[in-house]
């Protein structure tokens, strides 16, 4: 091996080093104190929204795991760099972790809700990197195959150690990180949460009809597990509900303060709900359905007595990321909740815990707040919420949009009857039909299953009879108010995708 390439490897090694006592410091000062973590939520907040964008349709609900990894992969080449400047010139490679320090506690203190400990972690860890760097440096230049000092024997033994410890660095330093991370998680509200015993609703769930499952399609229900994830938080925020609090203030009469004690006291309602991302692309998964429980926005909202030209609520999350909706809208009558149940148990905590926001018929960049903690009565043309300011829309409808899950795309039939299905959706409006169309032949309705509410997605069906060959079906919805999908197509910047889904399937 080179010896270059033991010093790049050195530095390497040094900067998991760091890493991995960060991890462990910011057991004490708070996970989003972590370099890693302040860095990246520096980088969602400032990076352009096309970017974005992109990350979301090529990663999906993956995007902050992408993100994670090519910090990372940034960060040791660096740290290569480091490594092979220090091996002829340590003051200047010291210089660069210092500069690695600093990134990283100017990143941490800046973060919403971060104190002056914030710092601490990159601190301690750029200490480490430099212990560690200049030990393997010893190590690396005791192994140079041109120190005429040592023999062969002496050169391999010496190259052993240096293999030797830059695997116990890396080892200790994966070990820390992982414990760190899995730690942090753990210590904060899994406890509370499992505790919770959620309060009886004064207005049960809706019973689902017969036949509100259709086979071939998303479930009506979609579990916790598999509910998607988008939002900005590259660490889930971990919020005690002892702690809680939940400020309703700006341009009110009557400014209100709620703790977790009090939002268990108020009135509480089951609904089935379905939620979109205005990312999903036509045809795509970003969309699900849940029986959410919660106290109605509207009566809050009229006990705190909002000004006449309060025209939007801002909601914000703990860790400073913010939405907007319509006041008018919230206070409508439709079904919007402060929830803290999700399909009969505490909300998740990576949905929200111990409160969110859930509003049927706005895409959830300006309505679905998670780990919410002020809600605050204001004008749009005195704020703009965080996605505002990158190019999306201030006010988001959902679009009325259809899906087919059966058959799927590419795959193969035999000639005979088809099962076609899947789910449309048009929240707080309702679906009135569905349509098919087998290549470019005329459109047939399909059968729609039963639904609980409009505020749901609904599922369809139909059967065609499939003839030898390939073949495209595409599908359409129209809405209770006489909507129907337009087929032109378009991204989902700014309000939403538009489009029509289709699959293409070989029969034979």
């Amino acid at each position: 091996m080179k010896a270059s390439i033991r010093s790049g490897l050195g530095g390497v090694a040094a900067a998991a080093a760091a890493l991995g006592v960060a991890e462990v410091t910011a057991l004490a000062t708070g996970a989003r104190s972590a370099p890693i973590v302040a860095v990246g939520g520096v980088v969602v907040d400032h990076v352009p929204a096309p970017v974005k964008d992109f990350a979301v349709a090529v990663f999906g609900v993956h995007d902050k795991t992408a993100l994670i990894v090519g910090t990372v992969l940034l960060l040791a080449a660096y740290a290569y760099g480091v490594g092979v400047l220090a091996r002829r010139r340590w003051a200047p490679a010291v210089a660069g972790i210092a500069v690695f320090g600093l990134v990283g506690a100017v990143a941490a203190v800046t973060r919403p809700g971060a104190g002056g400990t914030s710092v601490i972690p990159s601190v301690v860890g750029a200490a480490a990197a430099v212990l560690v760097l200049r030990h393997l440096r010893g190590r690396a230049g005791a192994a140079e195959t041109d120190d005429g000092a040592d023999g062969p024997y002496q050169i391999q033994e010496s190259r052993r150690r240096f293999l030797r410890d830059l695997g116990i660095v890396a080892a200790a330093a994966a070990a820390a990180g992982v414990a760190g991370r899995m730690l942090t998680s753990r210590r904060a509200v899994t406890v509370a949460r499992q505790s919770i015993a959620l309060p009886s609703p004064v207005e049960p769930r809706p019973v689902l009809p017969a036949g509100v499952d259709v086979p071939g399609t998303t479930p009506y229900v979609t579990p916790n597990r598999a509910f998607y994830r988008i939002d900005t938080a590259l660490v889930t925020p971990q919020v005690d509900p002892s702690a809680w609090q939940l400020r309703i203030h700006g341009m009110v009469r009557n400014p209100i303060t709620l703790t977790w004690a009090d939002l268990l006291k108020r009135p509480m309602v089951e609904r089935y709900v379905t939620i979109a991302c205005v990312s999903n692309e036509v045809g795509g998964d970003l969309i699900g359905n849940a029986l959410w429980l919660g106290t109605p926005i509207r009566d809050l909202l009229e006990e705190a007595g909002p000004l006449p030209e309060a025209d939007q609520v801002v909601q914000r999350s703990v860790d400073g990321w913010t939405c907007g909706a319509p006041t008018a809208t919230l206070r409508d009558g439709r079904d919007a909740l402060l929830a803290i149940g999700m399909n009969g148990e505490p909300l998740p905590v990576e949905h929200g815990f111990p409160a969110r926001m859930i509003v049927p018929g706005l895409y959830g960049y300006v309505s679905a707040c998670k780990w919410i903690t002020e809600i605050e009565l204001t004008r749009f043309a005195d704020f703009d919420a965080y996605w505002v300011p990158r190019g999306w829309s201030a006010l988001a409808p959902v679009k009325t949009q259809s899906r087919i899950d059966s058959p799927g795309d590419g795959s193969r039939k035999p000639v005979g009857d088809v099962t076609v299905a899947g789910v449309a959706w048009a929240t707080h409006r309702g679906i009135a039909t569905v349509e098919v169309q087998v290549d470019d032949g005329p459109w047939q309705p399909a059968r729609l299953a039963a639904a609980v509410s409009a505020d749901t997605w609904r599922q369809w069906s139909l059967t065609w009879a499939a003839s030898a060959g390939r073949h495209t079906l595409r599908v359409r919805a129209t809405d209770l108010d006489g909507v129907t999908q337009t087929p032109l197509e378009a991204p989902p910047a700014p309000d939403g995708a538009t489009g029509l889904h289709q699959v293409t399937v070989d029969v034979g």
